[in-house]
């Protein structure tokens, strides 16, 4: 894969998405939606807030009762995706596991 700001080619996103079960593709972001309960993703989104302070790459987040959705794009290369997008992604797989969000398929 390219550097981490560096968009990817779709072959490249492609591969990438295979190893993300459960992320799909919105155009030029990545997507997926969890359900837990409304504090619980409160928690859980401050903890991914957290972890994306340090790394500096942030999701888009839409927390409804019973449910929290991430939109990832690097807005750095234009609203492309690179591989820290997909970094990301990984990072909120891990952070939702251990806070027992369960995935959803929307």
């Amino acid at each position: 894969m390219s550097d981490e700001k560096t968009p990817l080619s779709e072959d490249e996103i492609a591969a990438a998405l295979v190893e993300l079960p459960g992320w799909r593709r919105d155009g030029d972001e990545i997507t997926r939606t969890y359900g837990i309960r409304y504090h619980g993703g409160i928690a859980m989104i401050v903890h991914v807030a957290d972890v994306e302070r340090l790394i500096s790459h942030h999701a888009d987040i839409d927390l409804r009762w019973g449910r929290v959705r991430f939109g990832i794009t690097t807005h750095d290369a234009g609203h492309r995706l690179t591989t820290a997008d997909f970094d990301l992604a990984r990072r909120i797989d891990e952070i939702a596991a251990a806070h027992k969000a369960e995935p959803l398929d929307d």
